[in-house]
């Protein structure tokens, strides 16, 4: 693929965690591996497949309602990868672990940097790196359960 085609799925990847799952067969390898810290400290670091990616966003959409994605930095890439800047924002409304009641409603911001493996036209690996503390933080949780 061409620079410029690999750089033109920054916006469709961008929709796609802005909740438009209907992307997800048009942009995603059907072999789609995500190397991610798990947020709260525990469970797997690799996402493999479609759906799972699919159920990882909705779960994140799930926490923070009203959550959008938008892109800072971007998008820069190769003939091989695309990388992007990318900052959150949402409302709070509960159910992460360690979080006291009283952050119901906040909103919060975080960042974080993607790097993609692009294959014949679709995303095939990704390496996530977003601001996972200042997130926790915004929370205001102390200490994770289990940690």
């Amino acid at each position: 693929m061409s620079v410029q085609e690999n750089a033109a799925l920054a916006e469709p990847w961008k929709a796609l965690w802005n909740n438009d799952l209907s992307l997800t067969e048009k942009i995603i390898a059907p072999d789609f591996v995500a190397h991610a810290a798990p947020i709260t400290g525990s469970g797997a670091d690799e996402i493999r497949g479609r759906e799972a990616l699919n159920q990882w966003i909705a779960g994140i959409h799930s926490l923070l309602s009203d959550l959008t994605f938008g892109i800072q930095v971007g998008p820069i890439a190769t003939d091989e990868y695309l990388v992007v800047r990318w900052q959150a924002r949402g409302i709070y409304g509960g159910g992460f672990p360690g979080a006291p009641e009283e952050a119901i409603g906040n909103e919060v911001a975080f960042t974080g940097t993607d790097t993609l493996r692009v294959e014949d036209g679709r995303l095939a690996e990704y390496w996530a790196n977003a601001d996972s503390l200042l997130l926790v933080q915004q929370l205001g949780i102390r200490e994770l359960p289990g940690a």
